[in-house]
């Protein structure tokens, strides 16, 4: 096995996670490893972090890791860090997810989120402490949650009102 730069293993393995269904970051690790590349999983999991590559369920039960669509040098860094600290709660209401931040934070928080380009997101609307976001139906908003739950530190018991 060959010793890699930093940004080709990261470019490898953005390749390989939109590509691959990879559940695990075992699964990834081994991925990297069949390709010639030599990685720990500790690296690994500090590029995953580092490229804001998340975790969401699938349609069968099952999760898998996606990168943030058109996430970009926008989401990165400070944006990312003031969604993360501002959230305290994410919640599913139907269609919509509720999130609810520090006082004064929300503006920021959905500047943020809009900066992310979720495919689930139809629209946000901010307040002082709360971020409406419309999303196409349920399991978009719950899909969504999740992702948003990764990004965050609000806790993440289970939680959606008004099921169809």
């Amino acid at each position: 096995m060959k010793k890699t730069s930093k940004k080709q293993r990261q470019a490898r393995i953005l390749r390989i996670v939109n590509e691959e269904t990879v559940e695990t970051q075992s699964d990834l690790v081994e991925m990297l490893r069949e390709s010639g590349m030599d990685v720990t999983q500790a690296t690994v999991s500090r590029d995953i972090k580092e490229l804001g590559i998340v975790k969401v369920m699938t349609g069968r039960g099952t999760q898998k890791y996606v990168t943030l669509s058109h996430s970009g040098d926008a989401a990165s860094g400070r944006l990312r860090r003031v969604f993360a600290e501002a959230v305290t709660s994410i919640k599913c209401a139907n269609a919509f997810v509720i999130i609810k931040t520090l006082p004064g934070l929300a503006q920021g928080a959905a500047s943020a989120l809009d900066s992310m380009y979720f495919d689930e997101i139809l629209g946000t609307l901010a307040g002082d402490d709360t971020i409406f976001v419309g999303t196409p139906d349920n399991t978009s908003a719950k899909a969504l949650r999740l992702k948003l739950l990764t990004l965050s530190k609000a806790d993440a018991p289970e939680e959606h009102v008004g099921e169809a």
